[in-house]
């Protein structure tokens, strides 16, 4: 069965209810996921989902200026990824086009009639520069996924405008490949009430409304409040605060909270 979480908490209640719903549906679906970092998008996805996947992968954040050795590590990784999955009899592949035919290779050995679930997350992550992983993703959609009708493909970015221009503004091969989009926000002010709620967290609404501009309404960083101690105790932890990443536009009513 799939976790419910999102309804049953009352966050994220829309993008869980359409992810049911693409789930459920008869057709080959391609979804696009995406947001700022830290926002919840890879914890939805695997809430829902996390015994339901058929193959999950996520690229390596770049830090090799060397384009073709920065290419070699993500196909290595995918390639990993595949194995881990079940892959068997096939050799390490040389280029993104290998890759997507070894994923074809590994959905069409476990296609048995259910719906099949495919996560790949930071895809933008794996489009290191002239490694043509546009081009692959998209024969491999083309030539393949898009005809199978159960399957549910969730391509998952924090690089927005990557993922805006390479795949839900794509003018190419995929353009109008993309059947659903989400870009998850941070949470609203009503969302962090139900947060702390679903927690057991009891705080007041000025705290709550202190929260929500000292971490911009960040999941992630909400989740460092704790119910044992107060919300000054929890954000005055000097070795807490510093290991903590604050939003922006969070500093200045950090500031303004503790001096003002």
């Amino acid at each position: 069965m799939i976790s419910w979480l999102g309804l049953r908490n009352g966050w994220q209640k829309k993008e869980t209810q359409e992810l049911v719903r693409l789930y459920k549906s008869k057709q080959a679906e391609l979804v696009a996921v995406y947001g700022r970092r830290r926002v919840g998008k890879t914890y939805l996805i695997n809430q829902l989902f996390s015994d339901k996947f058929l193959f999950k992968h996520a690229g390596l954040a770049p830090e090799d200026e060397n384009i073709e050795k920065e290419t070699d590590r993500q196909l290595n990784q995918f390639y990993l990824s595949l194995l881990a999955y079940g892959l068997k009899n096939s050799d390490a592949p040389k280029n993104w086009f290998e890759a997507f035919f070894l994923l074809r290779k590994l959905i069409t050995e476990k296609n048995d009639g259910t719906r099949l679930v495919v996560f790949i997350d930071e895809l933008p992550w794996m489009d290191s520069k002239g490694s043509d992983f546009i081009k692959a993703f998209e024969g491999f959609w083309n030539s393949f996924g898009c005809a199978e009708n159960n399957l549910l493909m969730i391509i998952c970015g924090s690089a927005t405008s990557w993922m805006e221009n390479n795949l839900i503004n794509n003018h190419g091969g995929l353009y109008g490949r993309v059947t659903y989009e989400i870009k998850l926000a941070p949470f609203t002010l009503s969302e962090c009430e139900e947060f702390f709620k679903s927690r057991n967290i009891t705080l007041s609404r000025y705290e709550i409304t202190m929260a929500y501009m000292i971490f911009g309404g960040v999941p992630y960083y909400l989740n460092y409040i704790e119910g044992q101690y107060s919300f000054s105790q929890s954000i005055d932890s000097p070795k807490k605060f510093m290991n903590y990443f604050i939003p922006p536009r969070g500093y200045l009513f950090f500031i303004a909270w503790v001096f003002g």
